[in-house]
Protein backbone atom coordinates (compact mmCIF):
# COMPACT_ATOMS: atom_id res chain seq x y z
CA UNK A 1 0.00 0.00 0.00
CA UNK A 2 1.51 3.21 -1.00
CA UNK A 3 0.87 6.29 1.03
CA UNK A 4 0.14 9.69 -0.81
CA UNK A 5 0.50 12.70 0.94
CA UNK A 6 -0.72 16.66 -0.45
CA UNK A 7 1.32 19.44 1.01
CA UNK A 8 -0.99 22.28 3.21
CA UNK A 9 1.16 25.53 3.31
CA UNK A 10 4.18 24.45 4.61
CA UNK A 11 3.10 20.54 5.78
CA UNK A 12 2.96 17.35 3.79
CA UNK A 13 -0.21 15.60 4.99
CA UNK A 14 -1.44 12.10 4.19
CA UNK A 15 -4.30 11.08 2.13
CA UNK A 16 -6.16 9.36 4.25
CA UNK A 17 -9.56 8.35 2.73
CA UNK A 18 -12.08 5.77 4.51
CA UNK A 19 -14.82 3.62 3.08
CA UNK A 20 -18.13 4.73 2.44
CA UNK A 21 -20.33 1.97 4.05
CA UNK A 22 -22.97 2.64 1.03
CA UNK A 23 -25.25 -0.02 1.24
CA UNK A 24 -25.21 -0.36 5.24
CA UNK A 25 -28.46 1.28 7.33
CA UNK A 26 -28.20 4.18 9.64
CA UNK A 27 -27.39 3.94 12.60
CA UNK A 28 -29.87 3.92 15.47
CA UNK A 29 -30.83 6.25 18.51
CA UNK A 30 -28.45 3.84 21.23
CA UNK A 31 -25.67 3.80 17.94
CA UNK A 32 -25.30 7.16 18.01
CA UNK A 33 -25.33 7.82 21.39
CA UNK A 34 -22.44 5.35 21.62
CA UNK A 35 -20.82 6.93 19.36
CA UNK A 36 -21.16 10.47 20.61
CA UNK A 37 -20.22 9.25 23.99
CA UNK A 38 -16.77 7.68 22.08
CA UNK A 39 -15.63 10.94 20.52
CA UNK A 40 -16.59 13.24 23.70
CA UNK A 41 -14.95 11.22 26.57
CA UNK A 42 -12.59 8.70 24.37
CA UNK A 43 -11.18 10.67 21.87
CA UNK A 44 -8.14 7.85 21.55
CA UNK A 45 -10.05 5.28 21.12
CA UNK A 46 -12.70 7.10 18.95
CA UNK A 47 -10.33 7.96 16.50
CA UNK A 48 -8.41 4.41 16.78
CA UNK A 49 -11.96 3.03 15.79
CA UNK A 50 -12.11 5.53 13.23
CA UNK A 51 -9.07 5.15 11.40
CA UNK A 52 -9.28 1.21 11.32
CA UNK A 53 -12.99 1.45 10.12
CA UNK A 54 -14.21 -0.72 13.05
CA UNK A 55 -16.45 2.17 14.53
CA UNK A 56 -19.42 1.20 12.83
CA UNK A 57 -19.88 -1.98 12.86
CA UNK A 58 -19.02 -1.62 16.76
CA UNK A 59 -21.66 1.42 16.90
CA UNK A 60 -24.27 -0.62 14.94
CA UNK A 61 -23.24 -4.06 17.24
CA UNK A 62 -24.23 -1.55 20.57
CA UNK A 63 -27.32 -0.60 18.66
CA UNK A 64 -28.28 -4.21 18.05
CA UNK A 65 -27.89 -5.28 21.83
CA UNK A 66 -30.13 -1.96 22.84
CA UNK A 67 -32.83 -2.95 20.13
CA UNK A 68 -32.79 -6.66 21.74
CA UNK A 69 -33.09 -5.67 25.48
CA UNK A 70 -35.79 -3.01 24.43
CA UNK A 71 -38.07 -5.59 23.08
CA UNK A 72 -37.06 -7.95 25.68
CA UNK A 73 -38.12 -5.96 28.13
CA UNK A 74 -41.37 -4.67 26.14
CA UNK A 75 -42.40 -8.11 25.69
CA UNK A 76 -41.89 -8.96 30.01
CA UNK A 77 -43.61 -5.81 30.72
CA UNK A 78 -46.51 -6.94 28.39
CA UNK A 79 -46.51 -10.30 29.92
CA UNK A 80 -46.60 -8.77 33.45
CA UNK A 81 -49.92 -6.49 32.28
CA UNK A 82 -51.46 -9.33 31.29
CA UNK A 83 -51.26 -11.17 33.90
CA UNK A 84 -51.87 -8.05 36.33
CA UNK A 85 -55.47 -7.83 34.47
CA UNK A 86 -56.25 -11.52 34.78
CA UNK A 87 -55.38 -11.16 38.57
CA UNK A 88 -58.15 -8.18 38.57
CA UNK A 89 -60.78 -9.96 36.79
CA UNK A 90 -60.43 -12.77 38.95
Amino acid sequence: MEITYTRIGDYYLPDIKLSDPLDAPPLGRYGMMHKNYLREHKAALYAKLLLSERLYPLCREVDEAAAHRLATIENREAAHEIILSELVYC
